[in-house]
This record gives C-alpha cells, sequence and structure tokens, in this order.
C-alpha cells in the first residue's frame, strides 16, 4: 500500500470508531484482503463484527449460544440502500437508540461529520447495504436482539456498524 493509501484507510477507520458507543454500537472497519470482494466477502466482515458484539460482557447473557447467520444468511438479510441515503442511515444509528428512540448515544452533529467523511471515502460508487427494507420499513434481524446494520464498500474497503438493543 502507497502512503496515500494509509492515510485512507486510517481515516476510515478513526471516522467509524468516532461513531462506536460501548455496548450499544459497533464498528468495522478495513480494507479487502481478497480480489474483487462482492457482497460475500462484506458478508464476512459482517459476520465478524455481529460475533464481536455477541462476545461483549453486555450482551454475553443474552447470546449465549449465539452464532451469526452463515454468509448466505447474512447476504439474505440485505437490502441495497441508495449511496445519498447513506450518511443520514449512518448517523441515525449511531445516535438514535432502537428502543428508546428519545434516548441518544452521541451528538448528532458530531455523528453526522463522521458518517458525511465515512460516505465520502467510500466514494459516490460506493455500495450500501441494510437490514432494514426501505419499501416497509421491516428489518431482517441478524441476532434475537434489536438490531441495526449498515455496511458499505468501494471495492477495497468496508465499513460496517451495528446496534444491538434489547427492552
Amino acid at each position: 500500500m502507497t502512503a496515500s493509501e494509509d492515510a485512507h484507510l486510517a481515516e476510515l477507520c478513526g471516522r467509524m470508531e468516532e461513531l462506536a458507543t460501548p455496548s450499544r454500537v459497533f464498528v468495522a472497519a478495513g480494507r479487502f484482503t481478497e480480489q474483487d470482494p462482492d457482497l460475500p466477502e462484506l458478508a464476512v466482515r459482517i459476520r465478524a463484527l455481529l460475533a464481536e458484539a455477541a462476545k461483549d460482557q453486555a450482551w454475553r447473557r443474552f447470546l449465549p449460544a449465539y452464532a451469526p447467520p452463515p454468509v448466505p444468511g447474512v447476504c439474505a438479510a440485505l437490502e441495497p440502500l441508495e449511496a445519498a441515503e447513506a450518511a443520514p442511515f449512518l448517523t441515525t444509528l449511531a445516535t438514535v437508540d432502537l428502543v428508546w428512540p428519545s434516548h441518544r448515544h452521541r451528538s448528532a452533529g458530531s455523528a453526522a461529520r463522521a458518517a458525511d467523511r465515512v460516505v465520502a471515502l467510500l466514494g459516490p460508487e460506493g455500495s450500501w447495504w441494510t437490514n432494514h427494507d426501505a419499501s416497509c420499513g421491516a428489518v431482517n434481524g441478524l441476532t434475537p436482539l434489536f438490531d441495526s446494520l449498515l455496511a458499505g464498500t468501494d471495492g477495497r474497503h468496508y465499513a460496517v456498524a451495528l446496534q444491538i438493543a434489547d427492552d
């Protein structure tokens, strides 16, 4: 990787970390190692983040035997999201609690700045996926808890954010 590519990856990872919150909003970002990655390779990264969230001390008791869905199951749960909708959705995912919408996990302004930059780093041709069906508002749950996921890729890099909650 060149210094420019290293800086790009470092900024992507750093901006995603700005969106994370302890035990609620989990994030991952990186560069694919596979050639010509597509949705299945992104699903592998999503599975890894789901597994990480399930190991979090706050959630282990709710997910004692949980194993993330296999890659085809993750792929089947995902719906495409228009690039123009990615930053607002990512901002909401990082700020608004799934169960208690009046509760905020972080400042909407700082989350919006980080989300806007993440989307810009993946570029206008980036592909975005969520487990929400935009046409009807339904959620294809990836965990037995309430969850909301957004994943994006530019074909070289990926960014994944997951919020989990339980009432």
